[in-house]
């Protein structure tokens, strides 16, 4: 059975772990990638966790611990995540002031071009 909340672990983090997973997942350890996609992507409790991986209770719950932290150090030292999350702010402004500007004569042109802002935001 799967545990619906751990303890000190809400929604809010559960969605940045994700996030930062999306950006530097793939520069964990294999079996760190496992395990944290099991814990925070499937929501697996550190029980299953441990049965499947072979190893203790305590032993999941530190890797997937670790892995956390490391993918925070990650983007403490690179920002992509914060850079992400700038860009998205700055397209969404945007297209918000190109809204405001109304349609010129190139119509279509214009269409175009909140097309593709659109497609950038929903990214």
């Amino acid at each position: 059975m799967m545990e619906q909340t751990r303890k000190g672990e809400g929604l809010e983090e559960r969605i940045e772990l994700s996030l930062l997973y999306d950006f530097y997942g793939a520069l964990l350890k294999e079996n760190q990638q496992r395990m944290f996609e099991a814990s925070v992507l499937e929501d697996y409790n550190f029980t299953e966790i441990a049965e499947e991986e072979g190893i203790s209770r305590q032993g999941a719950y530190d890797a997937i611990k670790r892995a956390a932290k490391q993918l925070r150090v990650y983007e403490e030292k690179l920002g992509l995540v914060a850079k992400f999350e700038r860009q998205k702010e700055l397209v969404k402004a945007l297209h918000n002031e190109l809204q405001g500007l109304g349609v010129p004569e190139e119509e279509e042109r214009w269409k175009r071009v909140f097309k593709i802002l659109e497609d950038i935001l929903e990214e």
